[in-house]
């Protein structure tokens, strides 16, 4: 229903300049009966489609009177009024101002916090939910990284191993204190590694072995590393500090510094590693998280 309602919803933003625009005519194009239609949005919105578009033209005709794009008249045709009187009547019912001392904020009082977005789009409120949990900063971030180092072992995968041991980024250093890393195997390596280093760390566990199929490597540590910063994000814990006593000496570390590392020096290492692999012949996204977030079939930037 998600995607069917944005496809609803996106049809009423193409209808704010098709003059006459009205329930019955969203009806036909959405191939639905009017009272059909007005069921599914209302009940996803709490606005019928025609409210909500009346509201959008009178919000997007706001926001045209606040900046001076177009005319009092002007505005007044392209929301739909057949005169200015008949406008004017209808924004100062909603605004509280006429458009001629209108200066204050386009948003009108909504249900469903759909709003227009100018220039000539729609502002949604954001969902929870998605790809499994709350989409903030961390998870976005710790998601993408995981999901990204998965596409380049895959990517990876389908390569000669001599390719892959090929030194072509002599002198490259991801990290300072671990070297030197010139091939696309210890480039990949290192990825998966830093996952189970700080995974057995942070857990108080032994050094893994560091062997075996780098696929199966990852589907081991990274469910265990995304539910790491999933705790750290719900608790609150950044500053909380353990001792990682893989070390030599033994040191501490605080959990935020170390979701900072893995993430900062991972993606400099995974892109390094896309850039390497797109060289040998393999076909790699673009890494953008935007792209990623809008799903694989959106991404046309690849390699």
């Amino acid at each position: 229903m998600a995607d069917r309602l944005r496809d609803l919803l996106d049809l009423i933003v193409a209808s704010l300049d098709e003059p006459g625009t009205d329930g019955r005519r969203l009806a036909e194009q959405a191939h639905f009966s009017r009272d059909h239609l007005d069921r599914l949005v209302a009940a996803a919105t709490g606005e019928t489609p025609a409210a909500l578009r009346r509201r959008l033209l009178l919000e997007r005709a706001a926001w045209q009177l606040r900046t001076g794009a177009a005319t009092p008249s002007a505005v007044a045709a392209a929301a739909g009024y057949g005169s200015l009187a008949a406008f004017s009547r209808a924004f100062s019912r909603a605004y509280g101002a006429p458009p001629s001392a209108f200066a204050g904020e386009a948003r009108l009082d909504a249900p469903n916090g759909i709003h227009f977005h100018p220039p000539a789009g729609l502002f949604l409120p954001g969902a929870s939910g998605t790809r499994g949990g709350e989409r903030d900063l961390t998870h976005r971030m710790v998601t993408h990284h995981l999901a990204r180092v998965r596409e380049l072992l895959q990517a990876a995968a389908g390569l000669p191993p001599t390719a892959l041991a090929r030194p072509l980024r002599p002198g490259f250093v991801a990290v300072w204190f671990e070297g030197e890393e010139p091939s696309a195997d210890l480039m990949a390596q290192r990825l998966v590694a830093t996952l189970e280093v700080w995974v057995a760390a942070i857990e108080g566990e032994e050094l893994p072995a560091f062997d075996g199929d780098l696929l199966e490597r990852l589907d081991r540590t990274a469910p265990r590393f995304e539910r790491f910063a999933r705790r750290v994000r719900d608790t609150g814990a950044w500053d909380d500090a353990f001792v990682d006593a893989l070390c030599e000496p033994p040191q501490s570390f605080t959990y935020g510094g170390v979701l900072s590392h893995v993430l900062a020096y991972g993606a400099i290492r995974r892109e390094a590693l896309a850039s390497v692999l797109a060289e040998l012949g393999a076909t790699v996204a673009s890494g953008d998280p935007l792209m990623w977030e809008l799903g694989p079939e959106n991404d046309e930037t690849r390699r």
